[in-house]
């Protein structure tokens, strides 16, 4: 059982209901739900997670590749099991994902393990100096604020997942950290 209700859309003012759904679920998400008792900081945070999406400059691949990275870094049930679905739609295969769950990087190429590499520097808060021009040989200094930002934002989202003890959606089961 979570820490904090789930809310329902009854619960919360009516700007703030839509906020309870996952756009691309087309369904509430119990992450939402559970920041729902607090209706001002979901309209931030989903703003702010809205902003990683959209203003990043990463394709739709780095994206979901730098947050399966950092729920897995995390060990972040909730958040992995909710990418790997996103991260197949973009059309990211199952060797892929696994090696990001199982720290194995043989299925990614080079610039991927980069990507990752880089990712769980971020959240582990051990990105040096080599780290850092790894990534800068791939991106420019916008994709790089673009991924430290998605993988901070999703750690802190992950935090919030954590200290809520939030399950599953109802019907779920998790995909493992190896999906295939």
């Amino acid at each position: 059982m979570a820490r904090v209700p789930y809310v329902e859309t009854a619960d919360v003012p009516d700007d703030y209901e839509a906020l309870l759904e996952s756009a691309l679920q087309g369904k509430p998400l119990n992450v939402y739900r559970s920041i729902g008792n607090n209706p001002a900081v979901l309209a931030g945070m989903r703003a702010f997670l809205r902003s990683l999406w959209n203003d990043s400059g990463l394709t739709d691949r780095e994206r979901e590749l730098t947050i399966l990275a950092t729920a897995a870094t995390i060990d972040n049930r909730y958040e992995w099991h909710q990418h790997v679905n996103i991260a197949r739609d973009v059309g990211i295969d199952d060797a892929v994902i696994a090696g990001i769950g199982t720290d194995d990087p043989t299925a990614l190429d080079s610039d991927e393990r980069t990507l990752v590499e880089y990712v769980r520097a971020v959240v582990d808060e051990s990105v040096d100096a080599v780290t850092h021009e790894s990534i800068a040989g791939l991106y420019d200094d916008d994709e790089i604020v673009g991924i430290a930002a998605t993988a901070g934002g999703y750690a802190a989202l992950g935090a919030l997942i954590r200290a809520f003890d939030l399950e599953l959606e109802p019907g779920t089961t998790f995909h493992g950290w190896d999906p295939r």
